[in-house]
């Protein structure tokens, strides 16, 4: 019974150290092309095939046009934002070039908490 109970309580642990690594907010900052970041950047071509760590990150092969709505700044300058047809999330910028450019000025904002959950199925997962 007691090893059962150990297996209950480590399974927990992992499972709420997982909810935690996935809402740590990346950056206190980012860069959009309006206020509301709502309009798109740029268009940008994937380079490499890229695999997030885990929900908050867009998936991609090398090929796929991805449309670039933030950026993070300051203390993480390498993760972009974007979609790919119906799915959304960071990326490396690295993994990208730029194919349009479709923003000349960029405004800096204050990233929210709701920035860095994840996004399933049309809703927000609160973990």
């Amino acid at each position: 019974m007691s090893r059962i109970l150990d297996r209950r309580i480590l399974l927990l642990v992992i499972s709420f150290s997982a909810s935690v690594q996935s809402t740590k907010v990346l950056s206190e900052w980012k860069k959009c092309g309006d206020p509301e970041c709502e309009k798109a950047m740029s268009r940008v071509q994937a380079t490499t095939d890229y695999l997030g760590p885990d929900c908050r990150y867009l998936n991609f092969k090398t090929g796929e046009e991805i449309m670039v709505y933030s950026k993070l700044s300051r203390e993480n300058e390498n993760l972009w934002t974007g979609s790919k047809g119906k799915h959304f999330g960071y990326f490396p910028r690295d993994a990208v070039k730029v194919e349009e450019v479709l923003i000349g000025e960029e405004v800096e904002v204050l990233t929210k908490e709701t920035d860095f959950l994840c996004l399933h199925e049309d809703k927000y997962t609160f973990e």
